[in-house]
């Protein structure tokens, strides 16, 4: 078995990491990006991704001197998302030390980015986010600027598209979970198994560490996703390896 992830997630708005249920209700503070990033890699995180979450709703630039900054200091690699429109976008993105970028919107309004991303810097750089909202009548729809607008295209389609394309790999937040702390959408992430063969980083949902396990076995994802749990202080990374460890489950350390 291929050893699984556990990728701390800075939400990140107007310079500081803030956590909310569904993209918008109860916001709550949990500190600066570079402090934060700084700790979980001491704690043995195996990625860390910053996600710029207005920044495609307000048209803003890339933080890119928070990533300048977190790329000294961390030293495990870093995944950032936000406001990346172009290819000149990636490129800046990467330089200023982020090791993979990843695109939503963008890649919804144009997907043949995500092709020229690929060729321009491999697939392994790229990392598409979908997020998905489930339907009245069954399935998943992505949605798009924090779930405020519908795109009436189907998750898992846009999923086995998006890895045709060429992306090396699929951050997927169940916008229904997100935040809840009840446990990530594991009808979701069974669902994508079955359609893509790429890794797929699940997210929204984690309120205890049997949700990381059941996500990484039942749910079959690659990687867990994890705020919460992390940014209150109520776990550590180490405690959830260990935990994930002590019910079999191969982790990297």
């Amino acid at each position: 078995m291929l050893a699984k992830r556990i990728i701390p997630c800075l939400d990140i708005d107007h310079g500081r990491v803030v956590k909310n249920v569904r993209f918008h209700e109860n916001r709550w503070d949990a500190g600066g990006p570079i402090e934060l990033a700084r700790k979980y890699d001491q704690e043995g995180a195996d990625e860390v991704v910053f996600l710029d979450i207005s920044a495609s709703v307000e048209g803003r630039n890339i933080m890119l001197d928070v990533i300048a900054k977190a790329a000294e200091e961390v030293f495990i690699p870093l995944t950032v998302g936000g406001g990346i429109r172009s290819l000149e976008d990636m490129r800046a993105v990467l330089r200023a030390g982020a090791d993979k970028v990843s695109i939503n919107t963008a890649a919804v309004l144009h997907p043949d980015l995500i092709r020229q991303g690929a060729e321009q810097f491999g697939s392994q750089c790229i990392v598409v986010a979908i997020d998905a909202k489930r339907k009245p009548d069954g399935g998943w729809e992505v949605v798009l600027h924090g779930g405020r607008t519908p795109t009436g295209i189907d998750a898992l389609q846009w999923a086995a598209q998006a890895e045709q394309l060429g992306a090396g790999e699929l951050l997927v937040t169940s916008f229904d979970c997100d935040g809840t702390r009840e446990g990530y959408d594991l009808q979701l992430h069974q669902a994508l198994a079955e359609v893509v063969d790429i890794p797929v980083i699940a997210s929204g949902g984690a309120g205890k560490l049997e949700h990381l396990a059941a996500v990484l076995t039942e749910g079959r994802a690659d990687a867990a996703l994890v705020a919460s749990i992390f940014h209150s202080g109520e776990y550590t990374v180490a405690d959830a390896k260990a935990y994930l460890a002590g019910k079999g489950i191969a982790v990297r350390w």
